[in-house]
């Protein structure tokens, strides 16, 4: 059965000041016809044009009150509203989200579409068609979060011939056993009700993509980031500089390598990359050194695709 595309646009992977190549802080992910934004920092609709994603966004997550991570919001909401969009917006940050939303009502009063604010706290579940995102706390020194985008489980295999065996007819019949309904057939003259565990496999796990923002390596890991395909995870400096790292509450991208191992991640991507270098070569050694999975450095209006595991 043919399920959603799962892509990552990696519109901003700057660390607090951006440079020529890199943005501050933006990372898109489209499932299927959803949008969603997670952190919004200065010139994100910029970067949507130069990634050509278009500004069809369901709804914006903020990790956290650091302007890097939220200016780009202004901008976006007026090129909304230009465009004509008439759609509610879905807007979701840590305390003070409703003061930030009257703060974008005051400066454009004649918004044209809705806008729909949310305060999230630690292990928040926000619920999709399909899939939820994952609220868990961060170490930033301030209040803050990451995300995990969850895919609920998959139907498990179907199995034709087994039904066939069970006297089901090939056609319509078999398509309402994958979603999970009971069928009745005809089978030597008597009624017979067929249910789907009889020929669907074990379930399997959807796609998991897991954003950090910025903070401190975790020490304990939410279990739905369990298995992530991917990590998005804070690799501001290299190991060499560690001790600043811990001062302004950021990781290495050797934390990010043992991060990615903890939870037993598919790839690794690093992020926001600090405005001091100019070469990432350490950064991705740093990371290989903790972590034997494929680490990514990705460029700015880069994207990648998440299969299924099977």
């Amino acid at each position: 059965m043919a399920g959603e595309t799962l892509h990552v646009h990696f519109l901003g992977t700057a660390g607090a000041l951006p440079t020529p190549q890199r943005n501050p802080s933006c990372i898109m992910i489209r499932r299927g016809s959803d949008t969603l934004l997670f952190d919004c920092g200065e010139g994100a609709q910029q970067q949507m044009m130069r990634a050509r994603t278009g500004f069809t966004v369901d709804a914006i997550f903020i990790s956290h009150w650091h302007a890097d991570h939220y200016l780009g919001l202004f901008g976006l909401i007026e090129t909304m509203g230009f465009n004509g969009r008439t759609e509610p917006l879905r807007l979701y940050g840590p305390r003070r989200i409703f003061e930030f939303l009257s703060i974008i009502r005051q400066m454009n009063q004649t918004i044209s579409f809705p806008i729909e604010a949310g305060e999230l706290s630690d292990g928040e579940e926000i619920q999709f068609d399909g899939y939820r995102v994952i609220a868990f706390a961060t170490r930033h020194g301030c209040e803050s979060y990451g995300f995990i985008l969850r895919e609920d489980d998959r139907p498990g295999r179907f199995d034709r011939e087994e039904a066939i065996r069970l006297g089901i007819p090939p056609g319509p019949l078999f398509g309402r056993l994958q979603r999970g309904e009971e069928v009745t057939v005809t089978v030597d003259g008597r009624a017979t009700t067929i249910r789907p565990d009889q020929v669907m496999g074990t379930s399997r796990p959807g796609r998991v993509v897991v954003y950090t923002s910025d903070t401190r390596p975790l020490a304990r890991w939410p279990k739905a980031a369990d298995d992530a395909d991917l990590l998005i995870h804070d690799a501001t400096f290299d190991d060499a500089e560690e001790k600043r790292s811990a001062e302004v509450y950021h990781s290495t991208a050797g934390g990010a390598g043992r991060a990615a191992a903890l939870i037993r991640a598919g790839r690794l991507a690093l992020v926001h990359i600090s405005s001091r270098y100019t070469s990432t070569v350490s950064h991705i050694q740093d990371a290989e050194r903790q972590y034997t999975g494929e680490v990514l450095l990705p460029q700015d209006c880069s994207m990648i695709e998440i299969p299924y595991r099977d």
